[in-house]
This record gives C-alpha cells, sequence and structure tokens, in this order.
C-alpha cells in the first residue's frame, strides 16, 4: 500500500514538473540594439539558449546581430531565421553576423537548428 502511494505521488510530481516546464509562464530576457553611427548592433550569447531572447531594434535603422557561441550543444551550433533565408553554422563561426532588414516593423522569429530553442528580433 505505501509503495502503490509513493508511486502515485511520484507520478503526480512527474506530471507536475512537465507541466510547469512546458507551459510555465517563462520570464524572457531581453534589450534593445546599441545605435552608434546610425547603425545598430545587437549581441545574442548562444549558451544552454539565447541570451536576450528578445531583441529589440529601431525600424529604418540599418542593424547587424553577432550571435556568439559559448555552448558545444548540437542543437545550438546553427541559427536558423527561416523568414530570412539564413541559416549560421555557429560551430564554424563563433562570432556570427547577421543582418537584419529593418525597412518595416514586426517580429523575425529565429531557432536552432533542431527548432528546440527561440529567439525573436523586434523591429518597432
Amino acid at each position: 500500500m505505501l509503495v502503490n502511494g509513493l508511486v502515485i505521488l511520484a507520478a503526480a510530481a512527474l506530471i507536475g514538473l512537465i507541466i510547469w516546464w512546458f507551459f510555465g509562464n517563462f520570464q524572457k530576457s531581453s534589450q534593445q540594439a546599441d545605435l552608434a553611427n546610425g547603425r545598430q548592433e545587437g549581441q545574442v550569447v548562444v549558451k544552454g539558449g539565447y541570451e536576450p531572447e528578445v531583441l529589440y531594434l529601431k525600424q529604418g535603422v540599418p542593424a547587424e546581430v553577432t550571435f556568439k557561441m559559448e555552448d558545444k550543444t548540437a542543437c545550438l551550433s546553427h541559427v536558423v531565421f527561416p523568414s530570412l533565408g539564413v541559416d549560421k553554422d555557429l560551430s564554424k563561426e563563433k562570432l556570427a553576423k547577421v543582418q537584419i532588414p529593418t525597412d518595416k516593423a514586426g517580429e523575425i522569429d529565429y531557432a536552432c537548428g533542431m527548432d528546440m530553442f527561440h529567439g525573436k528580433i523586434v523591429v518597432r
């Protein structure tokens, strides 16, 4: 009887952990890109995910985002921008630069090569 109770308690705890992991309301880190000499520059550190997860850019100002690879995970070895047709191999370039179009406001999503980790660039 005690064993059955422990198994049920462990299963309930595991289900709770899974629900929290996938549906929890986590605080996303965000940052405004630096503006200098009429250009915007942002940096995203790739280490167990993307930091910051959201990068804000000003509309109409040329922008470049540098992805700094600090993780050896195969999943994070690529950063893919589906809407821009960009796939950067971070295992070959520890600092990969991506030109971001800022001609119109909106969101540009990116992800790792396995689509498990996600980030976003917001042009406003």
